[in-house]
Order: C-alpha cells, then sequence, then structure tokens
C-alpha cells in the first residue's frame, strides 16, 4: 500500500504522529483541558476525583454508608411514587461548585422558567394570562431521563475533551442501587438502573435546563408557526393561543419534538382548557391575570395555624431539611401574586414557635 509522502520522511519511516487540536470552547466555561488539571479546579486529588465521578458505576453496588446518596421515596399527587435521591455533603458541595462555574455557564433557553435566576412560577404563567386556550402537557421521568451520555455529549460540546466531560458527568449522574430499585414503579425502573440525573442534587435543576436548550428551542419554535406562546416549569409544557389556535396540530408536532429529543410525553396529563374553565399554568391560575388557587391559599393558612397550635415539627410530614424556609418559600409565591393574602401568611408565620 502507497503512503503520501507528505507524512513520511525521506527514510520512509513512519510519520510522526499529529498532535492533538486544541478544544474549541463555544461558551464562557473554565478552561480544564486534562483529569488533574480539573481535580485540581475542584480541589481534590486525581483519586478523590474518580472516587466521586464513579465512572465504572461501583457505587450503586456498595453498602449503605458507602454510598454517595442517601434514598426516599415520597407519594405523588397522582398516585404514583417519586425517588429523591441526596447526595451527600461533600459531593452536594461539588455538585454546587460545577453548578457555579460550570453549567451556569452554558445556555439556557428564554421559555425556560423553573430553577433560573430572575424567573419563577409567576414568571412562566404570565405569557399565558388571558388567553382563549391553555395545553398543557408532561415530560414523563424528566430527570430520570437525561443520561450522563447526554451530559457528556453537552460539555464535549462545551469543549472539554472525553476525559474531562466523562469526570463532571459522573459527578452529576448516579445509578440506583439494586434493593432501593426494587421499590421502583415499573415503568421508571431501567431509567434508575442506568446513569440518571438525581432528583435532589443541587445541580439538575441546571443540569436539565441546559439539556432541555435545543427542546425548547424546537418547542418555541413550533409555537411560534402556530401563533402561540410556549414556556417550560421544569417537566411542564405549556401553550396557549387565541380560539383558533389549532390545537389538532400542536398536539402531534409537540409529541414528534419531544420524541426525536429523547423525552417522552406523559398523555395522561395532557390538557386543553378553553377560557370558561378554570387554567392552570405552574400552579396559578391565569383566566384573567396570574394568581394562586384559593385551595392553594387555605392549605398554608391551616399548615401555618397547626404550626402555631401544635409545633411546626408535627408539620413537617415530608421531612424537609429546612422546614422554616420551606413554609417562607411558599409564603413569597403567594405573596406573589396578592401582597395581601401574604401579609396574612406572614403575620401567621411569625407566631410560630421555632425553639
Amino acid at each position: 500500500m502507497s503512503h503520501d509522502p507528505a507524512l513520511t520522511d525521506p527514510a520512509g519511516t513512519d510519520p510522526t504522529p499529529l498532535a492533538p487540536l486544541p478544544p474549541i470552547w463555544r461558551w464562557p466555561v473554565p478552561h480544564w483541558t486534562t483529569f488533574d488539571q480539573t481535580a485540581t479546579a475542584l480541589d481534590l486529588t486525581p483519586g478523590e476525583l474518580a472516587w466521586f465521578a464513579d465512572t465504572h458505576h461501583w457505587n450503586s453496588r456498595a453498602h449503605a454508608p458507602l454510598r454517595h446518596y442517601t434514598y426516599r421515596w415520597l407519594p405523588t399527587k397522582s398516585g404514583g411514587r417519586r425517588l429523591i435521591e441526596s447526595p451527600k455533603p461533600r459531593l452536594a458541595e461539588l455538585q454546587r461548585r460545577i453548578r457555579r462555574h460550570v453549567l451556569a455557564a452554558l445556555p439556557v433557553h428564554e421559555a425556560a422558567h423553573g430553577f433560573h435566576p430572575g424567573r419563577s412560577t409567576l414568571t412562566c404563567a404570565a405569557p399565558h394570562a388571558g388567553r382563549a386556550v391553555v395545553v398543557r402537557m408532561d415530560l414523563e421521568a424528566f430527570f430520570p431521563t437525561i443520561t450522563a451520555t447526554r451530559i457528556r455529549a453537552l460539555l464535549a460540546l462545551a469543549g472539554y475533551p472525553p476525559a474531562v466531560a466523562a469526570a463532571i458527568a459522573g459527578i452529576l449522574t448516579t445509578r440506583t442501587p439494586p434493593d432501593v430499585l426494587r421499590q421502583a414503579p415499573r415503568k421508571i425502573r431501567d431509567r434508575l438502573a442506568n446513569t440518571h440525573l438525581p432528583q435532589g442534587a443541587p445541580s439538575s435543576p441546571a443540569v436539565a435546563n441546559a439539556v432541555a436548550h435545543h427542546l425548547d428551542r424546537r418547542l418555541a419554535g413550533l409555537a411560534a408557526k402556530l401563533g402561540a406562546a410556549y414556556t417550560r416549569y421544569a417537566d411542564d409544557l405549556t401553550f396557549s393561543g387565541e380560539a383558533t389556535l389549532p390545537v389538532h396540530r400542536l398536539l402531534p408536532g409537540v409529541r414528534r419534538i419531544v420524541t426525536d429529543e429523547g423525552f417522552t410525553t406523559r398523555e395522561d396529563k395532557t390538557a386543553v382548557t378553553r377560557s370558561h374553565r378554570q387554567q392552570r399554568v405552574a400552579g396559578l391560575v391565569v383566566n384573567t391575570k396570574p394568581a394562586a388557587t384559593r385551595t392553594r391559599y387555605d392549605e398554608l393558612r391551616a399548615t401555618l395555624h397547626n404550626c402555631v397550635t401544635t409545633g411546626p415539627a408535627a408539620q413537617n410530614r415530608q421531612r424537609h431539611p429546612d422546614f422554616r424556609a420551606h413554609l417562607r418559600g411558599r409564603i413569597a409565591w403567594i405573596e406573589a401574586t396578592s401582597a395581601r393574602r401574604g401579609a396574612k401568611l406572614k403575620a401567621l408565620f411569625e407566631r410560630i414557635d421555632w425553639s
């Protein structure tokens, strides 16, 4: 077989290997080019980085004291079960560092309103207020569907070499241990058994928003073509428009794009609501202007009243690690749409004995 003379010397020896091309950095992420450099940037030794990245997935087979996560199942409103996988403190801090330094530099589409600075359920709902038709669709098992492979691809697009992308993706994902998997609903068991984004990690919402950027871009394009508004809050997709909105074209178009992007819609959660019925987006009623439902307000007021009379510990049935902050957040959510209601809830909150 002949050789290109430009690749060999006159003596006919093997050509000198070409040097690897330098990374192409697409966004303002830290320029970590080697595994060891990544470890140093995260204040780890290379061995510690390998331990936390767990690219060989041994940790899912380890005994509970050695695992990187703790696990608890929570009931959902639809009667299902949701797995909360909470990283232990040191891994959680690593995930926060990656969120600050890497994930914050990745693009997030303007349609994404969940877990994004300056955005909220209120900003998600506002574009749909007073519209004749509101269409809501849900993504099934949103976090578990996002795999380490997808995250590595995103990090590679950002410019990271394979070893660095694999290490970062390893820190951000996990596999659920077999003993926990036995309690999983059948329809999500395979997703949890593979590497996936854990619901409970501080970095997961930012990862999900970045991975869903292309999905958001395509859905926003479809919505614009059909004369609709589009927003997403985590796994909730919302479209709205005038009475002439061609829902018969919108629904199959959304399903096709969602499938193309590697996600699945929950058909039992798809709802088309006209203005003569109560229209909800991200928990807010949007028939006129975004507002919390009376039911949500009454539930929170009852919880605060019970905290005053029986103490907050008895009311923390879902075992929130910071129940005080959780209640403050719920009050702020109500207050964002009604200052009058917010003031009443704050007055109750101030009467709670936290000692």
